[in-house]
């Protein structure tokens, strides 16, 4: 069966390009930061639901500094959601060429791996005759298994008996 999902030949000239521009990305946004798991759990999220109330909170605390101590970041705050309405729609552009770019990964692999078993399928029928047997073994060892080792079988958990009152 033939496949062909994607045809994508990028020239020399655009990797460099797109490599540049990817620097030039990570350059302009060397402020982003990585969070690990846990961290992420454990942040309070802000989302569609509770962001009008943010908003709403966050202006009415900026328009009436005189009730908001020092120690309350509004200034930061108000900062955050201006940062916040840039980067969306970047990150949303970001996250769709990313995702076409796994995308066409995954197509041309899976475009690749089909040429691939078909050309050993056709080694395992005439590669003999044409003295490529050797290959076609070389190849076949990435198919090969390791012989699985027995699993050692646990020794069952005794159950305690239970006794039934015989009075009752």
């Amino acid at each position: 069966m033939s496949q062909t999902i994607v045809t994508l030949n990028l020239t020399d000239a655009q990797v460099t390009a797109a490599e540049a521009a990817l620097t030039e990305l990570e350059t302009q946004f060397a402020g982003l930061i990585a969070l690990d798991v846990a961290r992420r759990k454990s942040l309070r999220k802000m989302g569609r639901k509770s962001e009008q109330f943010a908003r709403q909170a966050v202006t009415v605390l900026a328009s009436n500094p005189q009730i908001v101590p020092a120690s309350v970041p509004v200034a930061d705050a108000v900062s955050g959601l201006r940062t916040l309405e840039a980067l969306r729609p970047l990150t949303v552009r970001l996250a769709r060429l990313s995702e076409r770019a796994t995308d066409t990964s995954t197509a041309l692999g899976s475009d690749v791996m089909t040429v691939a078993l078909q050309g050993y399928s056709l080694l395992k029928v005439s590669g003999r005759s044409q003295g490529l047997d050797g290959l076609r073994q070389e190849l076949g060892a990435s198919f090969s298994k390791a012989p699985r080792q027995a699993q050692p079988v646990p020794a069952p958990v005794p159950v305690p008996a239970i006794q039934l009152d015989k009075a009752a």
